[in-house]
């Protein structure tokens, strides 16, 4: 049989799938009880269970920079920004440091960008530094635990590890002085330097407006099988080819550019998030990280998200069942996606797309304004609410020290 008559072979199988599940999720009101411990934790409330004091710091480690480049705003590192209007206002902020059982120092780490709007992460060390040098003299609680108690949100491509590019961020590693504290991150590959224990995974921000004014109706026929849009190759960075997403995207295009279906381009569409909503399939393969916004735009359109990038950690994954709601494709697989997403089960595909029609699922993906209960706000109190109480060691003992303050690269060290 030749490949044009097994492309269509698989094209009715799919489409069948297709038509099938717009009926069976609309029988069931598009929601299913997401069950076990799963369920439980991504609806459990954060409120009463913790305090967090909102250190004041001067403008200029926020304000002013955003005041500079209102771009912050969208692109997808904005969560540090989000998160310090919605501490500034919930219920969980103490005006009594006294009471604080976390300290959040409100830094505008990735607001510096370029005219292509990429942020450059090449201040941010110095910023921080220079912020906790100024809450350690200021105020007597990050002496007594060295910033265990403390956490910063730090949405870089690779966290507290400050580069854009993988090799760089190693070879600098993690800031010394967040050695303690808690990371709030977005980058989370296991068995990764720039992975802190004990860190806290979270979403890339998507702007919950933009895709709420693209909603169609939710029983518009999902009749694309398999969809993406963006980089198969950078080659600007990586011009042999090899490196970027470790050449699983160039393996994708190479495979199944003319399959008919994968609906795959580099082209941008205007009508980008109605298509993620009439796709089954939505890849979200690595690139230079191995996250992207396309897992929240997945998870908000109800487009099962196939996840190609080995050893990711995942946005709460204590609180989202992954395994149910995704699919998961080693990186050497990928030339085996098609035999791979068409031999899934019709009644798994069914059940991961009632899940994802979920309320609940969508809204812990999002930052929206103003918060609302279960979003990705509360998601990150209640992974800071499980690390609660403080164990004995996170308190120093008098005149002990832990972190050295001229340890990491000389250009830190410079005053900012």
């Amino acid at each position: 049989m030749g490949h044009g008559m097994w492309a269509s072979c698989f094209l009715v199988i799919a489409l069948a799938i297709l038509n099938i599940g717009a009926v069976a999720i609309d029988q069931t009101q598009q929601t299913e009880r997401i069950s076990g411990s799963a369920g439980d934790v991504l609806e459990d409330d954060p409120i009463g269970r913790l305090k967090v004091f909102v250190y004041e710091l001067p403008s200029k480690y926020n304000k002013k920079i955003l005041q500079k480049d209102s771009r912050c705003l969208t692109h997808m590192f904005a969560a540090e920004i989000f998160m310090h209007r919605f501490l500034l206002s919930s219920p969980v902020r103490t005006l009594n440091p006294e009471e604080a059982d976390w300290f959040y120092t409100p830094v505008y780490s990735t607001c510096d960008l370029t005219p292509n709007g990429l942020p450059l992460p090449f201040k941010s060390p110095r910023m921080i530094r220079s912020a906790i040098q100024l809450i350690s003299s200021r105020w007597p609680y990050w002496n007594r635990t060295e910033g265990a108690d403390h956490f910063f949100v730090v949405p870089h491509d690779f966290a507290a590890c400050f580069h854009y590019q993988e090799e760089k961020a190693i070879e600098r590693g993690i800031l010394p002085l967040l050695q303690r504290a808690t990371l709030v991150q977005t980058f989370g590959q296991r068995n990764h330097v720039c992975l802190k224990e004990g860190s806290i995974i979270i979403p890339p921000y998507a702007p919950p407006q933009k895709m709420q004014a693209h909603l169609i109706p939710p029983d518009t026929p999902r009749s694309i099988f398999v969809y993406f849009r963006g980089l198969f190759y950078d080659v600007g960075n990586d011009p042999e080819g090899g490196y970027y997403a470790r050449g699983a995207r160039a393996s994708v295009w190479e495979n199944f550019k003319d399959n008919p279906l994968f609906d795959i381009s580099t082209e941008h569409p205007t009508t980008y998030y109605e298509d993620m909503q009439r796709a089954v399939f939505c890849l979200c393969p690595l690139g230079w990280a191995p996250w992207s916004p396309r897992l929240v735009e997945g998870v908000v359109f109800g487009c099962i998200p196939v996840i190609i990038a080995d050893d990711i950690v995942l946005p709460f994954a204590d609180a989202i069942p992954w395994d149910e709601i995704g699919v998961f494709v080693a990186e050497e697989d990928v030339p085996r996606l098609d035999t791979i997403l068409t031999s899934i089960p019709q009644e798994v595909v069914l059940r991961k797309q009632r899940l994802l029609a979920n309320p609940s699922m969508k809204q812990a993906m999002l930052f929206p304004q103003p918060g609302q209960p279960g979003d990705a706000f509360h998601q990150i109190l209640n992974g800071l609410a499980r690390k609660l109480p403080h164990d004995s060691s996170t308190y120093l003992r008098p005149g002990e020290r832990v972190l050295d303050w001229n340890a990491g690269p000389v250009g830190d060290l410079k005053p900012w």
